[in-house]
Formats: structure tokens, sequence, C-alpha cells
């Protein structure tokens, strides 16, 4: 297969399970479902966007690399043109975390249909996590890369119970935190530096709002320094 994608794309790839029927929602080009069912891991795929211009881009893809039947396009907001029992995998990456939770919601009458969603969200990841807990989903894995100066998470998602979290593992990943992850260490290196400057630039300033910002990145800086296997 002559397609390369980007590591991001790769590693939410790598999440999908062999024989997975796969609905990948917002493709675009139709990157990941195409990967999948080249390389055998997907039985099928639904590639799936709001809008007609990528889903015929993603269409024009398929055909090059003739897996018209294996994978199909569907014009879809969000997960609505999805029907129960037509995929057992749904991939949300590439969006922000908003709108990850309203496809999610949106998408109810398939919370017990679909075994697995594969999640990258590219903002408020924190909110994403809590939504998740709240609702009867557990995170069973995470991963994490660094791609053009930006850290990319992907989560492998279940229904099932999740343990409450604190503030530091919804925003960066009770598992990643937990497995003590490479990529988040630099990150939290990296966070730690960027809190330590924000304090610095407020030093001198005063008001309510001001000292409501310096106690939250202080809490958050003593969470991050209290990860001692950063040091």
């Amino acid at each position: 297969m002559n397609m390369k994608m980007s590591d991001r794309l790769e590693l939410v790839a790598s999440f999908a399970r062999r024989g997975s029927r796969i609905a990948d929602v917002g493709t675009d080009h139709g990157y990941v479902p195409i990967a999948l069912a080249a390389r055998g891991i997907a039985e099928a795929a639904l590639a799936m966007d709001v809008k007609p211009g990528p889903l015929s881009r993603a269409e024009e893809n398929i055909r090059r690399f003739g897996l018209e039947e294996k994978i199909a396009v569907r014009l879809s907001d969000g997960v609505r043109e999805l029907r129960p029992g037509e995929a057992d995998t749904v991939i949300l990456a590439g969006m922000g975390g908003e709108l990850v939770i309203h496809i999610i919601q949106d998408g109810k009458r398939l919370w017990d249909d679909i075994e697995h969603w594969i999640l990258s969200p590219q903002s408020e990841i924190d909110k994403v996590r809590r939504f998740l807990q709240g609702n009867g989903f557990r995170i069973d894995e995470e991963a994490m890369i660094c791609e053009d100066g930006k850290y990319y998470t992907v989560m492998d998602v279940v229904r099932g119970v999740m343990e409450p979290l604190d503030e530091l593992q919804a925003l960066y990943g009770p598992v990643l935190l937990k497995r003590k992850d490479p990529c988040l260490c630099r990150l939290l290196e990296r966070e730690r530096r960027v809190y330590g400057q924000i304090l610095d630039g407020l030093a001198g300033q005063e008001g309510p709002a001001v000292a409501a910002r310096r106690e939250e990145i202080e809490r958050l800086l003593s969470q991050i320094e209290g990860q001692h296997w950063l040091e």
C-alpha cells in the first residue's frame, strides 16, 4: 500500500482490533479506514463525514486502492446515519473535545451496540475524560505522541466503570500517568516550565481574576511537581 500516513494517524489506526467493523467519523481523506482495510485489520469500514467535499476525496482514495468492496462512504453528521449492527468500533479523531462529547452523546442509542471507541480529541481532553467517567465508559488504554511540536493522545474506550479521576488524571490521562509514559513525561516537563513562566508574568499584578488564576496555576504546578518520577 503506497500511502504515507502521519504518525498521529498511525497511532490512531494501531488501536483498531483485527476483524473489527470500523466507522471512521470525520474521515477526511479516508486514510485510516483505507489503511485498516488494506492491512487486513478491518473486516469492513464506513468512512463518514458531515461535508460532501472530504467524503468525495475519501471515495476517490478508496477507489484508487481498489477497496470499494470493503469500505463504504456515507454523509453523516456524527454517528446519526450509523445504524445498529453496522459497526463494532467508532473512531473519533482530529476534532475538538466538545465535538467528541456531542457526537458520543448524540449517538446514545448506539452505546450498547458499539464495543470499542477510539478517541483522539484535539482539545478539552479533560472534559472528554470526565464525560466518559460520568456516563459509564472506561478508558482501557492510552498512548501519546508528539508530532510537529504538538502532543496527541489516543484513548481506547469501552463500556464499563472507571475510577473517579483527580484533576491531573483528567488532564493528562490515568493510564499514561500510571505507566509513567515517556512522552507524557516530556509534556509535563514543558507544562512545568510554562506554568512557571505564567506565574512570573502574574507577579506584581493584583485583582480577583489574577488571584484566581495564580491559585489555579500554583495548584496544577504543585500536582505536577508531586510526580516524583519526573525528576
